[in-house]
């Protein structure tokens, strides 16, 4: 487990959510987390929506200054730094959706490339309309490595359909999870399932409500 992990993906990924439970899994290993929302992409399903439920827990949350309206702004708050600075914290670091939201991470790649102790996962949902097949979800990660600045170190299979997914919408795109490993030359690191349907080696996930659900 690195000091900092960040989760980036395509628009509708899962990511947040990803993040989101990443921490609380850090949390329980009796570690000091904070988690960054730097999503400058969708306003809509932000990592502050969880704030209360992730401080009651001990997670510090840093986000941005209009994380709980519709203004979607470039700016990052000068309390970010601290996520590259401060040694004595496990940082998670929830970046915008594909190559646009992931220039958000400008300012602190240079202090994430000198630490190298970091991992970048690749969050990627099979049933989302740009990410259907292996393919075209390795165009998408090479875009978002060349916009970051940074590479990815694994891949977070997070296929899912929602409120209607079962054991068979995540088992029929395991194949293309794999095909997409292969691509990249990248491990899966996680196969992410709902809770109430987790197997045997997958990662659970608590679904995040948003405030208008």
């Amino acid at each position: 487990m690195k000091r900092i992990t960040l989760f980036l993906g395509h628009y509708g990924s899962g990511k947040t959510n990803v993040a989101i439970n990443y921490a609380y899994h850090i949390n329980k290993k009796g570690k000091k987390v904070v988690i960054a929302d730097l999503d400058i992409v969708n306003p809509y399903f932000r990592t502050k929506d969880s704030q209360g439920q992730l401080e009651a827990k001990g997670i510090e949350v840093i986000s941005l200054p209009f994380a709980d309206s519709n203004v979607d702004l470039p700016a990052l708050p000068s309390s970010i730094y601290r996520l590259v600075e401060d040694k004595s914290i496990y940082s998670v670091i929830d970046v915008g959706g594909d190559d646009r939201g992931s220039y958000a991470l400008g300012r602190l790649v240079p202090y994430v490339k000198e630490e190298n102790n970091y991992d970048m996962f690749y969050v990627v949902n099979f049933y989302r309309p740009l990410t259907q097949n292996a393919l075209d979800a390795y165009e998408v990660l090479k875009e978002i490595e060349k916009a970051s600045g940074l590479s990815f170190t694994g891949i977070i299979n997070n296929s899912n359909l929602g409120a209607d997914t079962t054991r068979d919408t995540i088992e029929k795109r395991i194949d293309e999870a794999e095909k997409l490993s292969r691509l990249s030359n990248l491990p899966i690191v996680y196969t992410t399932v709902e809770e109430g349907l987790k197997g045997n080696n997958e990662f659970g996930l608590k679904l995040q409500r948003r405030p208008f659900d």
